[in-house]
């Protein structure tokens, strides 16, 4: 059995690498085909399988985009490469609890971390005693459970003092529970998925004592994309963003640009008109070996910070029995860092340092989720 289940991935990442990168070959016969070695699997399975062949023929599969996610669910039926959907959450002793959130564009569930270091009295009622928040956007596929998993931030969110909260796309929005990143009405101020994230955030904000300038978004993939759109319409709200595997403000405006821009053809025809008058501090992570998001966008995501930058500085490193990475530095007048850009080499579109219990992760490292922190630490 893990033989064939080894040769069905296979073929499945055949699949997936055909539609991303051959648009014009029959990627459904490659699916169809793994369907014939389905005898010997469990009903789960070839349920997993039938699904994959007719989504692919119909418009579940809104573009080539989701093959890889439909790729880490049947991943996951098997039980390899990432975590199960029955995976317990982590054992920590702060709160992971749900909530929900309503405005005219829709509603989100999401989860909220409270480290037990939290203290809601009145004795802590100074600024100084006042917690930093960071918003968590999950990729495509991914749910917050699965993403605290992979990422590992409550446990960080622990040793900080930070409060953790995980927005949730529903498949109503998307089938692939991807944010939409690249519809229009979601690069808008005041509209569409950007006024859910960032009512989610004001609720936090005063339900809990958080700290208005220690407020910070990042995001993995879909959402690291819509971390910077975030950021982009949003710099009164968040101090800093971090985007790992993500893409640019305004990227594209429909699902064939959005394929051309994962792919490294971005369109720019918005994101000047748009952007803020300061470039947001930003730190990002990218693989060099990423075949889902081209790691032009890490390179695109700097452009703001390296035009106001006063200095750069290019320090490589390697993770001990890990990936070699080289970081760049942008600093300002004032001599902080207001952007780091992390090329991770030999690594493709998962998350970097993170947990095998979570999905899309690379254990090899630099450790994305504590860089983030110590990055969003100095921005207020």
């Amino acid at each position: 059995m893990k033989l064939m289940n080894n040769k069905l991935i296979a073929q499945m990442r055949a699949a997936t690498r055909n539609l991303l990168h051959k648009p014009q070959l029959d990627t459904n016969k490659v699916i169809q085909d793994a369907l014939k070695n389905a005898s010997a699997m469990t009903q789960a399975a070839q349920a997993q399988l039938h699904g994959l062949s007719q989504a692919n023929g119909n418009a579940h599969l809104r573009t080539p985009a989701d093959v890889p996610d439909m790729l880490a669910e049947l991943s996951r039926t098997f039980g390899q490469g990432g975590a199960a959907a029955n995976e317990p959450a982590e054992t920590l002793p702060g709160t992971f609890s749900e909530g929900s959130y309503t405005n005219a564009a829709g509603t989100r569930s999401y989860k909220l971390y409270v480290p037990s270091t939290y203290r809601a009295n009145s004795e802590a009622a100074d600024a100084g005693q006042k917690a930093a928040l960071v918003v968590m956007l999950h990729g495509c596929t991914q749910d917050p459970d699965d993403f605290a998993l992979g990422t590992q931030m409550n446990a960080l969110a622990e040793e900080t003092g930070c409060l953790v909260v995980y927005p949730a796309q529903s498949r109503q929005a998307n089938a692939s529970r991807c944010w939409n990143w690249f519809n229009d009405v979601d690069q808008q101020r005041g509209r569409g998925e950007p006024s859910i994230i960032a009512g989610i955030t004001r609720k936090i904000m005063g339900s809990y004592r958080i700290d208005p300038g220690q407020v910070y978004v990042a995001g993995l993939s879909a959402g690291g994309a819509m971390a910077t759109i975030m950021g982009t319409l949003y710099p009164d709200l968040y101090a800093a963003v971090g985007v790992h595997s993500g893409l640019p403000f305004a990227a594209a405006n429909d699902l064939p640009s959005a394929l051309a821009a994962m792919q490294g053809q971005l369109q720019r025809q918005r994101a000047d008109e748009t952007q803020p008058g300061r470039a947001i501090p930003i730190i990002v992570f990218h693989g060099d070996q990423d075949h889902t998001v081209h790691p032009t966008n890490g390179d695109e995501l700097m452009v703001h910070a390296r035009d106001a930058a006063h200095a750069m500085a290019v320090e490589p490193g390697r993770v001990p029995s890990g990936h070699a990475f080289t970081r760049t530095l942008h600093k300002g007048a004032d001599g902080k860092v207001h952007g780091e850009h992390w090329v991770i080499h030999g690594a493709g579109h998962a998350w970097s340092g993170g947990s095998a219990r979570g999905t899309y992760t690379d254990g090899k490292g630099p450790d994305a989720s504590r860089e983030m922190l110590r990055f969003f630490s100095t921005h207020r």
